[in-house]
């Protein structure tokens, strides 16, 4: 998996967390982390395809692998 893909799933991952424990402390900021959250999974799924077809297009090297 690609480095930046990586990062922005941990992004995605610590602003899901914050957004929950905005919502229960009844913060309404929690939204601007559920926005946050969305943009980094976004960047996860792209830098992972990304990554994906640059591997496929490297000569000798597995898709699977």
């Amino acid at each position: 998996m690609p480095r930046l893909a990586l990062y922005s799933l941990a992004v995605c991952l610590l602003a899901v967390a914050a957004a929950v424990v905005s919502f229960v402390q009844g913060s309404w900021l929690g939204v601007v982390w559920v926005l946050l959250a969305g943009l980094s999974s976004n960047m996860t799924w792209y830098y992972f395809k990304r990554g994906r077809a640059a591997q496929a297009q490297t000569p000798g090297r597995s898709v699977t692998g």
